[in-house]
């Protein structure tokens, strides 16, 4: 991982006259040693923008002298040095050679702010405003506004001198256009920004590309976890023992209606590249800057960890007007989804996303679970056939920390398909010899519910999302825990169904036995969860 950790550094912005600001700082990617070009979030230089500078929706690029006079800008980053021999006094025992890592600061130049259009476009598309979206920035409330228009932008800046460091080279990159859902990836950044970058600079997060859209796959979302100030650090892909840049972190952090998603939006290094690359060439200030990083392209990229996502069950979007959610197609003309999805129609339209597109088909609900029931299942019948459709494979038993991978439409909804998350099989709990509760730490949203819990390695489909968990005193929701009605629970009553094409047999659902309504308690209204 070294490759990645030296391509990452911290980028702190003030002014170096009196301001009533405090400096800001965040994550940032040193492109190439020898030119001393490094790139970082915009969103630093937001507040520092000129009261006469014009901000316009298609503007793609702002130069130095668009923001206040006497900014101060300080990069810091880790550098290597060998040690030979242990030299602490009275030690006569010789170390074996071995390598310290020092931390260095220089001053930077900004050379100019760029917009990368294609990403702020697709992200007016995805994140509409009447979702009402949020995403860390780093800057205080009051500039919340500011900072929503900087979320595009990014900084390139100038590092007259890295004397200091040892690494050379260009940063590798691969395209994000060869990215899939599923692919494992490596989030590298620094937390909280310039405290304590020994402790913090170039921290490691391992997750999975949950969704793609744009195009050449613009917008990236991630689960791997990041904390704030890792803005403006990179997004890695591993092949063998080498590294690959492919996009910027934007915001660690992103909020839907208030409700944390879990998730990391990223943006494709291959399109920021493609919008510097069109700046320098039209700006003569610029044209001595070294921008050729190192095209580094391979087509097999690793999905996490042995699957291909076409091999997971097939998962719909259910739209029952007021609400909608996810479903699990478990045969050729039957879905699962849970009761509160459905909300109580006896008619749903069943979306299937396929080829950047939705195809609609009319679902009649055979079968709801009462809301004294403790499993939140309901049960619809396609009036057609969905003629890719595949039955999906039920699991029979449970491995609890096995790796397993939660696919719903979570959050980004129909803006475009189901997002994938990973995570481990937390627990199954069980009353008497059969488990009846499924927990996973794959981060889960509204909308998720319907959704499939799915083993990473078979692809078996093992349980389906019914919630995640919000505590309602706190006012918070965790997406990492949440639960899951066992396939185990369901495959028997579906297959007397099959047998006897009789939905009354998912009445079995209703009459559970007491032990199995305690296990689900906390979706009681006294629950506090």
């Amino acid at each position: 991982m070294e490759s990645i950790e030296k391509a990452c550094c911290v980028v702190t912005v003030s002014k170096s006259k009196l301001s009533n600001h405090r400096p800001i700082s965040c994550s940032g990617l040193i492109l190439n040693y020898q030119s001393g070009v490094a790139l970082c979030s915009g969103l630093l230089f937001s507040r520092y923008v000129n009261d006469q500078t014009p901000l316009s929706a298609d503007c793609s690029f702002l130069l130095p002298d668009s923001f206040s006079d006497n900014l101060k800008i300080c990069v810091n980053f880790s550098a290597q040095r060998n040690l030979d021999t242990n030299q602490c006094a009275h030690e006569v025992y010789t170390a074996p050679s071995s390598t310290a890592t020092h931390q260095h600061q220089v001053t930077a130049q900004l050379l100019m702010l760029v917009n990368c259009l294609e990403f702020k476009k697709r992200l007016s598309q995805i994140f509409r405003e009447a979702d009402k979206w949020s995403f860390y920035g780093g800057l205080e409330d009051e500039e919340s506004h500011r900072e929503s228009q900087f979320l595009s932008w990014f900084a390139v800046l100038k590092i007259p001198s890295l004397s200091g460091a040892s690494h050379t080279g260009t940063i590798p990159w691969i395209k994000s256009s060869f990215l899939q859902k599923g692919c494992t990836v490596m989030a590298c950044g620094s937390p909280f920004g310039s405290l304590c970058p020994d402790l913090f600079m170039s921290t490691l997060s391992k997750g999975i590309v949950s969704n793609l859209a744009g195009e050449d796959n613009t917008v990236i979302l991630t689960d791997a976890r990041c904390l704030p100030g890792t803005e403006g650090g990179g997004l890695f892909v591993t092949q063998g023992n080498r590294s690959y840049v492919v996009g910027v972190i934007v915001s660690p952090l992103c909020w839907k209606a208030s409700e944390w998603i879990g998730l990391t939006l990223v943006c494709s290094f291959q399109e920021l590249l493609k919008n510097i690359r069109w700046c320098v060439n039209i700006q003569d200030p610029m044209c001595d800057t070294s921008l050729d990083c190192e095209t580094a392209v391979f087509l097999d990229l690793p999905i996490t960890p042995t699957s291909a996502t076409q091999n997971y069950p097939m998962v719909t979007l259910v739209d029952s007007g007021q609400f909608w959610g996810s479903g699990v197609l478990v045969s050729a003309q039957l879905v699962l989804t849970c009761r509160h999805v459905v909300n109580a129609k006896s008619v749903v339209t069943v979306k299937f996303y396929d080829r950047d597109r939705f195809h609609d088909v009319l679902g009649d609900v055979l079968f709801s679970t009462k809301s004294s029931s403790p499993y939140d299942v309901a049960v619809i019948q396609l009036r057609d056939l969905y003629h890719e459709a595949d039955n999906s494979r039920l699991a029979t038993s449970f491995c609890p920390g096995e790796n397993v991978v939660v696919v719903g439409f979570g959050a980004l909804g129909q803006a475009c398909g189901p997002s994938l998350t990973s995570g481990i099989l937390s627990k199954a709990v069980s009353w008497g010899s059969q488990p009846v509760m499924l927990q996973t730490t794959c981060a889960v949203q509204a909308g998720s519910s319907g959704g499939a819990v799915v083993s990473a390695h078979s692809g078996e489909l093992l349980g389906l999302v019914s919630s995640n968990t919000r505590d309602f005193a706190a006012k918070v929701t965790y997406p990492h825990l949440n639960f899951s009605v066992p396939m185990s629970v369901i495959q028997p009553l579906l297959e007397r169904f099959n047998q006897t094409g009789d939905a009354d047999v998912f009445t079995a659902l209703d009459s559970t036995e007491e032990g199995v309504r305690r296990v689900w308690r906390l979706q009681g209204g006294q629950s506090k969860l």
